[in-house]
């Protein structure tokens, strides 16, 4: 016969299984708590402003903040260290560009294995380049900028957003094509090689479209060519490199997210659905468009790691 002791007693263990069933459904459940996304760039960059993006809609639609951090500095390595030696649940994600592929065949030596160290979660974006020049050089076109360089060899300078970077890959790539001799010097960020730019201490470089823009129409830089196969929607009276003065120039930037090796798939899974979401939005494609980048994703294999894409 049960007394009302022990019923009482069952009840309680009914409640606490409960509770305790809860809890951990609780603790497994993602997000749970806030999440990072480290930026290896200053505030203002296209990749911090697309990682801000994402951010936002996540932090909605989940009910966890998500906090952007800059780790400007080694052309996204310091950034790259914080993330590779964080803990693999998904709170910390580094949101990349170009550079990151770039710098594993640029250093002999990182603090980090690239492909080992990561896992990737998606693509969010690729987009074109611009090249500007500060309006004191007196250049006109991308012809007459290389006329120029070719005049004064080793005399004039071109920013970047930093070693190893898409900036600097692109403005590298200007170089060789152009045969011209020029001085790299790299920034810590878009915005402060575009100051710099403007200002005069560096005559021209390259640069995502975004950060450029305003200072572009407000006429403290000129643009005299975008680095894609075809003009972009953003600036179309710029002509391209290839069209301008360097046929067959082309260099199409991206931007990706990645999280710590041995992330569960099932949040990876999460996360890359999430982002793919995000980037279907309508406020958000009229958004990056008009920043100059194109919402991207698809599945595709890097090295014994997926990286998560749909592509729209």
């Amino acid at each position: 016969m049960r007394t009302p002791k022990t019923l009482a007693a069952m009840g309680l263990a009914v409640v606490l299984a409960t509770v305790s069933s809860f809890v951990a459904n609780a603790q497994d459940r993602f997000p749970n708590k806030p999440i990072q996304i480290v930026v290896p760039f200053s505030a203002g960059s296209q990749t911090d402003i697309l990682a801000r993006m994402v951010g936002k809609k996540m932090s909605e639609n989940w009910g966890q903040q998500v906090v952007v951090i800059n780790r400007p500095g080694g052309g996204g390595i310091v950034a790259g260290s914080t993330v590779a030696r964080a803990a693999p649940d998904g709170y910390t994600l580094l949101a990349h560009s170009t550079g990151f592929a770039v710098a594993a065949t640029l250093y002999s030596k990182l603090p980090y294995d690239t492909l080992k160290d990561f896992a990737g979660v998606t693509q969010i974006s690729t987009g074109t380049h611009v090249l500007v020049v500060t309006p004191s050089l007196g250049v006109k076109s991308v012809s007459d900028l290389i006329a120029l360089a070719k005049r004064k060899p080793g005399q004039l300078n071109f920013g970047s957003a930093g070693i190893g970077g898409a900036t600097h890959l692109s403005g590298e790539q200007f170089r060789f094509a152009a045969d011209i001799n020029v001085v790299h010097v790299p920034y810590k960020g878009v915005p402060e090689a575009l100051t710099d730019t403007i200002a005069g201490r560096v005559q021209y470089g390259m640069s995502p479209i975004g950060p450029a823009l305003s200072f572009i129409k407000d006429g403290r830089l000129l643009a005299l060519a975008v680095t894609t196969a075809r003009r972009s929607p953003v600036l179309p009276d710029v002509p391209t490199v290839a069209e301008a003065a360097l046929p067959g120039f082309e260099f199409d930037g991206w931007v990706g997210l990645w999280a710590p090796a041995r992330t569960p798939k099932a949040v990876l899974d999460q996360l890359s659905n999430e982002v793919a979401r995000i980037l279907a939005l309508p406020d958000v494609r009229e958004r990056m468009q008009s920043e100059g980048a194109v919402p991207k994703s698809r599945i595709t294999e890097i090295g014994s790691d997926s990286i998560y894409l749909l592509d729209f």
